[in-house]
């Protein structure tokens, strides 16, 4: 696991109004961009917003192989996965010939899918107050993998397999349990299954949204 390398940053001329006024200074804070539903199209806003706090791990690279009329054409698949380890967190996908292009096409796609994750006690064994779990059960699917996360008490740890302990540790998630179902021997899809999970965390309204 490695800090996130900058993109150049000093030449980004920005192509979207997100990205000109990220770069003007007038919005600061990646919240501002998901409270205002604003689209992230350019990686360089992330990097700005985030500065030195978001970490990279590449989790899979593997050989895709396919035959076609002209032959076998071979690609490697590259995934990586990106966080703040306090909230935030992305999971990217790029298939290419040559494994560098390929690592780097997929860390810029963690930083265009880096989405907020909701923590909290949602345990009943802890109630501790802190966010250090999920708040509650949610679940992601992709292909034959299925993740379902449980609020956990505090000093539990990670009772999940290791690609999901990656996604989970740089969301910033401390404790947990877990249930998979399918094939979760196939790395990329774990670990979007288990990014769909907590993308989830948001997708239901929790008793407290009612009174902000």
């Amino acid at each position: 696991m490695s800090r996130n390398m900058y993109l150049d940053l000093d030449d980004w001329k920005p192509r979207t109004r997100v990205g000109r006024l990220v770069k003007e200074g007038r919005i600061s804070s990646i919240d501002e961009i998901f409270q205002q539903g604003l689209p992230l199209v350019e990686p360089e806003i992330i990097d700005i917003l985030f500065g030195d706090t978001l970490e990279d791990d590449v989790i899979d690279i593997s050989l895709v192989q396919r035959q076609t009329d002209a032959g076998r054409k071979r690609k490697f698949r590259a995934t990586v996965v990106i966080g703040n380890r306090n909230g935030y967190v992305g999971v990217g996908e790029a298939k290419l010939k040559e494994i560098g292009p390929a690592i780097k096409k997929a860390m810029i796609n963690a930083k265009l899918n880096i989405r907020p994750v909701r923590r909290g006690c949602g345990s009943w064994e802890c109630s501790c107050g802190t966010p250090h779990t999920v708040p509650f059960k949610v679940s992601g699917k992709v292909g034959s993998t299925e993740v379902i996360l449980y609020p956990a008490p505090r000093g539990l740890g990670l009772v999940v397999g290791n690609t999901a302990k990656t996604v989970l540790e740089l969301a910033g998630i401390a404790d947990v349990w877990s249930k998979t179902f399918g094939e979760t021997r196939t790395t990329s899809n774990f670990a979007k299954s288990t990014f769909e999970a907590l993308k989830n965390s948001y997708s239901i309204m929790a008793p407290y949204d009612w009174t902000r």
